[in-house]
C-alpha cells in the first residue's frame, strides 16, 4: 500500500530558519510562481522569501494587518484584512480593492484565513482577533462561521454564510476536486472545542453535515491548542500546524488522509513553539514552508511530498 510504502520510508526532517525570527508572529504563507510570500502581521507587511537567492524583502506595507493569503486560479492575490475587517484583493498595481466587509449590511468580523475554490468563490474563516485592530473597535456580528465571497457578472460580490453551527473558525481548505471544505473548528475559552471538520460541497454550493476527521482532547495540563493554518499535498492529504509546549504533545506538522488517518506527525525544531500556517513552495512544490507565533519562516527540503495549488502551474 502506498501508505505504508511512505510510512516506512519517513525520517526526521531537517528543519532550516531561512527569515526571522521578526517581532512575533508570521502567517499566511503562499507561493507566487517565483518566490514566497508571507505575513508579518504586527508590522502589517507582506514580505517576500526569494529561495534562489535567500534573500527575505518587504513586497507590500501598509496592509492594515493582512493575515491569510492566497491565490485564484487566475493568479489574483487575495488576503483577510484583519484591521480593515474585509477581503481584499492585491492589485498589480499596488492599489487594494475590497471584495467584501459586510454579511447583510453588518461588518464581518476580523478574517482570518481564507481558500479559493475554481468558480472563484472565496471561502473565508470570519473570528474575533481583537489584537489586530483598533481596541476601541467591537464585534457587530455574533456568529464565528466561514462566509463566503461570490463573484457576480457585473463584477460585485455577494457575501454568504455558509455554517450555522461552528463557534470558531480558523484555517480552511477547498479540496482539489472542489467537493469537499475542510475546515478548524476552534475556540479560544479554555476546554473550548477543536476539530478538524469535513464538510461536503453540495451541488447547490451549500454545505451538508460534516465529518469530524479529528478531535483534539485535554491532557492533565489542559485542553490541546488544536489546529492553526493548513496545505494540502497533491495526494489530497491535510498538512496542519497545530499544537504548543503548554499541552498535548507539543508543537508539530500533522499529516492526515482525507479521512481522518494519522499518517505523520513531524516536531517543531527544539525551542520553537506554536506553528500558525504553511504552503508548500519552490518550482516542484517539494519544499514546505511553515510559520509560527515567534515570527519565523522555516522551510523543510526532505518530505517525501509535493504541494497542490491551483495556481501557478507547477513543473
Amino acid at each position: 500500500m502506498e501508505w505504508e510504502r511512505k510510512r516506512r520510508m519517513k525520517r526526521e526532517w531537517e528543519w532550516e530558519l531561512v527569515a526571522g525570527p521578526f517581532s512575533r508572529l508570521t502567517e499566511g504563507p503562499a507561493w507566487d510562481g517565483k518566490d514566497l510570500l508571507f505575513t508579518h502581521i504586527p508590522e502589517s507587511r507582506i514580505m517576500r522569501y526569494s529561495p534562489d537567492t535567500g534573500e527575505c524583502t518587504v513586497y507590500r506595507e501598509g496592509t492594515n494587518h493582512i493575515n491569510g493569503l492566497n491565490f485564484d486560479v487566475n493568479g489574483n492575490l487575495y488576503g483577510c484584512c484583519s484591521g480593515g475587517r474585509s477581503i481584499v484583493r492585491l492589485e498589480h498595481d499596488g492599489s487594494t480593492t475590497t471584495i467584501v466587509d459586510r454579511l447583510d449590511g453588518v461588518r464581518i468580523n476580523t478574517p482570518n484565513d481564507l481558500a479559493i475554490d475554481r468558480q472563484g468563490r472565496i471561502w473565508f474563516s470570519n473570528p474575533w482577533n481583537a489584537i489586530n485592530i483598533d481596541p476601541s473597535e467591537s464585534p457587530d456580528m455574533e456568529g464565528r462561521d466561514i462566509l463566503r465571497a461570490d463573484p457576480q457578472p457585473d463584477g460585485t460580490w455577494v457575501c454568504k454564510r455558509m455554517t450555522f453551527d461552528t463557534t470558531g473558525t480558523n484555517g480552511l481548505l477547498i479540496s482539489p476536486d472542489d467537493k469537499t471544505l475542510y475546515m478548524i473548528q476552534t475556540e479560544a475559552e479554555l476546554g473550548g472545542l477543536r476539530e478538524l471538520r469535513a464538510y461536503p460541497i453540495l451541488e447547490d454550493g451549500s454545505l451538508g453535515q460534516f465529518t469530524v476527521l479529528h478531535h483534539f482532547g485535554n491532557d492533565h495540563r489542559g485542553p490541546q491548542r488544536g489546529i492553526d493554518g493548513m496545505c494540502l499535498d497533491s495526494e489530497g492529504n491535510i498538512i496542519a500546524t497545530a499544537g504548543s509546549w503548554v499541552s498535548g504533545p507539543g508543537p508539530m506538522i500533522y499529516i492526515w488522509s482525507p479521512t481522518g488517518r494519522v499518517l505523520e506527525t513531524h516536531p517543531m525544531p527544539v525551542g520553537v513553539d506554536m506553528p500558525t500556517n504553511c504552503a508548500f513552495g519552490d518550482a516542484d512544490q517539494g519544499t514546505l514552508y511553515v510559520t509560527t507565533l515567534g515570527g519565523h519562516l522555516f522551510r523543510v527540503r526532505n518530505t517525501n511530498r509535493r504541494g497542490w495549488i491551483m495556481w501557478p502551474p507547477v513543473r
